[in-house]
């Protein structure tokens, strides 16, 4: 279990990033986050695994704290975080390389490296890329060996902080598809996202503005009940389909299912 409790953040003490923040984020949960540009969500990224420290608050990870220097390296081997620019993430020559870094420096041993990196790279779908360099792949290759050495760690938690944003419609779509699949397998995952398409099927969804938590509940409920236009974002297609056929069934995530299933209803 991941708590923020009364979490303050700021880098000028003049601008307030998170503005005590609470929250509990459960073991298993899909977990999205939206808001505009600058409301705190990349910094809540970094202050979820400790990358950041709080200026107030607590930011554990059942027992782990952030603030306890012993506790900071496993913290960092429970909680993943993939970044935004998939070019940025690359610290080595080859794919095969990526993985294994972060394994050597937790020591793992030899022969249980290359079951780790087998694993890995099958399920990001990388593993005929073992010997590639970094400028013979995509853009949405570079994020899957992003994701894979971090599932080489075997983390508890996968934070995506905006690592669709970058990617053309294939990417964001094997993107998506590698989460959800961690997610039916137990991972907990906190996509934080600019695309509202992608939270309609999230377990959870939370909006923050200017470092407040503005929302906390089921993505449709969101779309049900908050203004948009408050926070300078539009509907995603399903919701303004939904609106504009006036459908009497409830909005769903899938729009092609949604006017299937009103249709069968007729």
């Amino acid at each position: 279990m991941l708590t923020l409790d009364h979490v303050h953040f700021y880098y000028d003490k003049a601008q307030t990033i998170i503005d005590d923040l609470s929250l509990t984020i459960n073991d298993g949960e899909f977990v999205a986050v939206i808001g505009g540009n600058g409301c705190g969500k990349s910094t809540l990224a970094r202050l979820m695994n400790g990358l950041l420290q709080t200026r107030k608050g607590r930011v554990k990870l059942d027992h782990l704290d952030t603030a306890n220097v012993k506790d900071v390296a496993e913290i960092h081997r429970q909680i993943g975080l993939v970044f935004q620019n998939p070019d940025d993430q690359f610290i080595t020559t080859t794919v095969m390389d990526e993985v294994l870094f972060g394994l050597e420096n937790i020591r793992v041993s030899r022969d249980e490296m290359t079951i780790r990196l087998d694993d890995a790279l099958r399920a990001v779908q990388m593993e005929d890329y073992t010997d590639a360099m970094p400028h013979e792949l995509s853009g949405g290759q570079k994020q899957r060996v992003a994701i894979a050495a971090i599932l080489a760690m075997r983390p508890r938690i996968m934070i995506f902080d905006e690592a669709t944003s970058m990617l053309d419609p294939q990417g964001r779509e094997q993107l998506l598809s590698i989460m959800y699949e961690l997610h039916r397998q137990g991972m907990t995952i906190i996509h934080i996202t600019h695309h509202l398409e992608e939270v309609l099927t999230a377990d959870r969804l939370l909006l923050l503005h200017e470092g407040r938590l503005e929302f906390d509940g089921h993505p449709l409920t969101f779309f049900n009940t908050v203004c948009l236009k408050d926070y300078g974002m539009d509907s995603p297609f399903a919701v303004r389909l939904h609106r504009a056929l006036q459908l009497s069934l409830p909005l769903m995530a899938d729009w092609k299912e949604m006017i299937t299933s009103q249709w069968s209803t007729r």
